[in-house]
């Protein structure tokens, strides 16, 4: 009893933020600055202390995984006679007993949604890291969204994004996956747009969205896959025997192809991998926190998560593994071209994250999921770090480099040697360009769906036309039978 308070306190905990937070911005009552950190402060706290207490117990009893059930909330049944039994049921009452007694004719579950949550191996290190480094950016954004129009607002995103990850990481069904997932998703998109008095943040808080409603799309299609083949989102009956990352999947390796397929396309899109890239620059236009915890430490983490999480269904299938680690490798080498011709420091930083997560879906495609994760709780920590210190970067830099009254001395790259001066442009050119890859999604995805709307939509509009020339001439024959019959 006193483990699952503890458990509830942990997924409590960011949900009573959102509420304090959310209840206080419906019925308008102004909170201070101060009361607004503080709320963001205790959450955190809280929560992390609880999951260190789970962790504590996992580490002194040897248990591998802590399961917390709410129950099925949603439950669907359905009813298959077999058409004999129901003859021969009809025929006698002696058949119809003998029906009841074999339980031919019982119900069975086609859909349940259980609110389930694990701790294990793989969920506790993630939550302590998102506890941590989210106390952390709310103790920065305290002081740095001093006097911002939008603080309240800030905060506001920023506890649906808490939420969102406690509810990824500690998942125990891929519907409660996906609610976190959305919740994140959800929040990142309009901290992008945060300064929304200005065409770009909006344009770009846009374009992340619709990346993000491409990878939920797939990520709800392989939901229902795996509903109608294992019988249930629970990931502990589709992982079989074994607690992660020991678990053999309950799936043949064609069903595991197309699951894992569906997936990858999900992590893609949430990790910026190829060819969704194009949208992590374009996410700095937020503040520094939100970039700082979402692009460069946790919300670009959930798609190598996702991956860890099923990595059971990766090894059940090589093609998928193959799949995942070409993935990887293309786009470590497409980030790493990137990341050397940009002009700024969020965006320069926002690529080298994606080359330290490309690395980490290859260490996953392999089977280094134990490697995979501490690379991620690492790399998440040091590049918050960074981010947060990237304002001050260029005043430090100018400040050195009018003291020394000169530039800093720059040594020349291996490049310089090995490749010449024409590939270089070339290289520089395609980098620049970011490989050309929002121009592609934008002729071949995006232009196709936007004419074949547009032509729907035409098509509605004739046939509304058509239908409400139909209904006036109508209303004018019988006026004029009506006008007639009134003068004889």
């Amino acid at each position: 009893m006193l483990l699952n308070f503890i458990g509830l306190m942990v997924v409590a905990s960011p949900a009573v933020l959102l509420a304090v937070l959310g209840l206080a911005a419906l019925v308008r009552f102004r909170l201070t600055e101060i009361a607004m950190a503080r709320c963001a402060q205790a959450s955190s706290m809280i929560g992390l202390v609880a999951s260190l207490c789970i962790l504590a117990f996992m580490l002194a009893s040897g248990r591998r995984d802590v399961p917390l059930e709410f129950g099925d909330w949603v439950s669907m049944h359905a009813t298959t006679p077999d058409a004999a039994n129901v003859e021969n049921r009809n025929s006698t009452a002696d058949n119809h007993d003998a029906l009841a007694d074999d339980g031919t004719n019982e119900s069975f579950e086609s859909f349940h949604f259980r609110l389930k949550f694990v701790f294990d191996r793989l969920s506790v290190p993630f939550v302590v890291m998102s506890f941590v480094l989210c106390g952390v950016i709310g103790a920065f954004a305290f002081k740095y969204m001093h006097l911002e129009s939008g603080y309240g607002r800030f905060f506001l995103f920023y506890s649906i994004f808490q939420l969102g990850m406690v509810l990824s990481s500690l998942a125990g069904t891929i519907e409660t996956l996906f609610f976190g997932w959305e919740l994140v998703g959800l929040s990142s998109a309009l901290l992008v747009a945060f300064f929304h008095d200005r065409p770009s943040p909006c344009r770009n808080g846009l374009r992340v969205w619709a990346v993000y409603r491409f990878a939920d799309a797939a990520f709800l299609m392989a939901a229902l896959v795996l509903h109608h083949l294992a019988g249930s989102g629970d990931f502990e009956l589709l992982m079989g025997t074994g607690s992660w990352p020991y678990g053999v999947a309950a799936i043949t390796e064609n069903q595991a192809l197309l699951v894992g397929t569906l997936l990858l396309i999900a992590a893609a899109g949430k990790s910026a991998l190829v060819p969704f890239s194009g949208w992590l620059p374009r996410a700095m236009e937020g503040p520094t926190p939100s970039s700082a915890i979402f692009y460069g430490a946790l919300s670009v983490h959930l798609g190598a998560f996702l991956l860890l999480r099923v990595g059971p269904v990766l090894e059940a299938s090589w093609v998928l593994r193959v799949m995942v680690v070409s993935l990887g490798l293309v786009t470590m080498v497409f980030a790493a071209m990137t990341a050397r011709v940009q002009t700024d420091v969020k965006s320069a930083l926002s690529y080298a994250s994606l080359v330290q997560v490309s690395i980490i879906v290859v260490e996953i495609g392999l089977g280094l999921y134990y490697i995979a994760l501490i690379h991620v709780i690492g790399h998440a920590c040091v590049r918050t770090l960074q981010l947060v210190r990237a304002p001050s970067v260029l005043r430090d830099t100018n400040a050195l480099e009018n003291a020394l009254g000169d530039h800093l001395p720059t040594a020349p790259s291996m490049w310089h040697t090995w490749v010449s001066d024409a590939n270089r442009e070339r290289f520089y050119r395609f980098g620049w360009e970011r490989a050309y890859l929002d121009c592609i999604l934008d002729d071949w995805i995006v232009n196709p769906f936007v004419k074949a709307f547009r032509y729907a939509d035409r098509i509605e509009l004739a046939l509304t036309k058509l239908m409400d020339g139909k209904r006036e001439a109508a209303t004018t024959v019988d006026a004029s039978d009506a006008e007639i019959a009134g003068k004889k």
